[in-house]
Parts: C-alpha cells; structure tokens; sequence
C-alpha cells in the first residue's frame, strides 16, 4: 500500500500552489519555505524581475548546497574509515572483532 498523500497549499515567490505529498504538511511547508526564501534571495541579489529565471538561480544555489553536503559526507566516511583502521591497530588481536559477527572477542572466547 502507497503512503497516504495530502494537499499542501504553499506559498512560492507570491504564487500559490497546491502540492500533493506523501510527506507530513509540516516538512512540505518547511521545503516550500526554503525554495520561497532561495527565490526571493535570488531576485534580491541582483535586477531579475521575471520569476521563472529567480527559480532558476535558486535551484542552482540549493542544488549547490545538496551537493556541498554529500561531499561533506563523503569526506566525513572517509575520515571515519581511516579512524577505524588506526584504532583498530591499536586493538589487540584477541580483542578486534572476530569474523563477520562484529562481536568483540571476551576472556572466556580466549581460553
């Protein structure tokens, strides 16, 4: 069965639109406030007046910060990745985690 979907009206750069969503109306109304405040930012940086390209330049800067954060995360993987080899080194054999189970060996696993 298919999420349930609700009519979200939001408003967008002074337009209003009727948005259908699985999400919850909170979280669409919050992303529409995101993409109004990036539209508006848009038209306030410089002399656009048609909307259309603001939209434009504003799913450009959000797009931009979507894949700052990915890179971000990325990065953020790698870094742990190398943590976890050079803490796992400094783990004695008998104590690292044993086959696939992820399970740290215990006294009693040693004897």
């Amino acid at each position: 069965m298919s999420p349930k979907r609700t009519l979200v009206k939001v408003t967008i750069a002074g337009d209003e639109y009727s948005l259908r969503s699985d999400r919850s109306n909170d979280y669409t109304k919050a992303v529409a406030d995101h993409v109004d405040r990036a539209v508006r930012e848009a038209l306030a940086a410089g002399r656009l007046v048609e909307s259309h390209k603001a939209a434009i330049l504003a799913a450009l800067a959000i797009t931009d910060d979507l894949f700052q954060v990915r890179l971000a995360g990325r990065e953020m993987e790698q870094r742990l990745e190398s943590l976890t080899e050079q803490v796992s080194r400094l783990i004695p054999p008998p104590k690292r985690a044993s086959g696939s189970s992820g399970t740290f060996a215990t006294s009693a696993d040693e004897s």
